[in-house]
């Protein structure tokens, strides 16, 4: 399969688990399931949720990962402040980058943003360096519409 084959079969996935579903953790919690085990060369893809002035972990598969995120730190905290998608190809040379594990080495962070206001993150990480691009935006942008849409945020 070709990544844009990929991405549509996860797309499909998400869709077909969140159809009937609106419980925001089981909808997160099943989307990184999707994303760990469908993509290549993914060492983390999970969530952080925006509680109480700051990012804090939520669903995800990989390893352990950092529980506290604050606002404008790491590509989490830009992605959340700038309310923009960021590819990193490097996460290494990337300002304030917050090492939770070593062996990541590119990243992808999607806003999750619900009637104008920013709820969290979706965070994917790769151990090797750009490994992300416009497609996988494309898709997981798709992929955080369908939970913003299914899920209740509040």
């Amino acid at each position: 399969m070709n990544e844009v084959e990929v991405y549509k079969n996860i797309l499909t996935q998400v869709d077909g688990l969140t159809a009937n579903e609106d419980d925001l953790i089981a909808n997160l919690a099943n989307t990184a399931a999707v994303l760990y085990n469908e993509l290549d060369e993914v060492n983390w893809a999970g969530f952080y949720l925006w509680k109480d002035g700051e990012l804090v972990l939520g669903p995800f598969q990989g390893k352990p990962a950092c529980i506290r995120i604050a606002k404008g730190k790491g590509v989490c905290g830009t992605a959340l402040e700038k309310e923009q998608t960021l590819i990193v190809e490097d996460v290494h040379q990337f300002p304030g980058h917050i090492v939770c594990d070593a062996e990541s080495k590119s990243e992808i962070v999607v806003p999750i943003i619900v009637e104008g206001e920013v709820k969290g993150v979706l965070d994917i990480d790769s151990p090797i360096l750009n490994r992300f691009n416009n497609i996988g935006k494309e898709y997981l942008t798709k992929i955080v519409k369908i939970l913003v849409q299914r899920s209740r945020w509040s």
